[in-house]
């Protein structure tokens, strides 16, 4: 059992006490029922699971592996259209 310190106002301490004298029972056991049939009436949360990692759906595989190396360096013709292989670098202005 662990122990805390609850702050009521002396009204409702008085009345708690009333109680308590009534009963025949100490005030910590009171308020322990209470809280007991507090809980029962409260569904517990349920547990929250960790955040998943941020994923998407890229698409299929359009090239083979083994030609990515030719068609990024525009080995092969088929690799880009002509008027990309044939223009001349730009220079830039600055």
């Amino acid at each position: 059992m662990q122990k805390i310190q609850i702050l009521f106002p002396d009204p409702v301490m008085d009345r708690l006490r009333a109680v308590a004298r009534h009963q025949d029972r100490p005030v910590s056991e009171l308020v322990r029922r209470a809280v007991d049939r507090l809980l029962e009436q409260t569904p517990e949360p349920m547990p929250k699971r960790p955040a998943a990692f941020p994923t998407f759906h890229g698409g299929g595989v359009l090239v083979d592996a083994s030609r990515l190396k030719d068609l990024l360096h525009e080995v092969n013709d088929e690799a880009a259209p002509r008027a990309t292989r044939d223009r001349k670098p730009r220079r830039r202005n600055r």
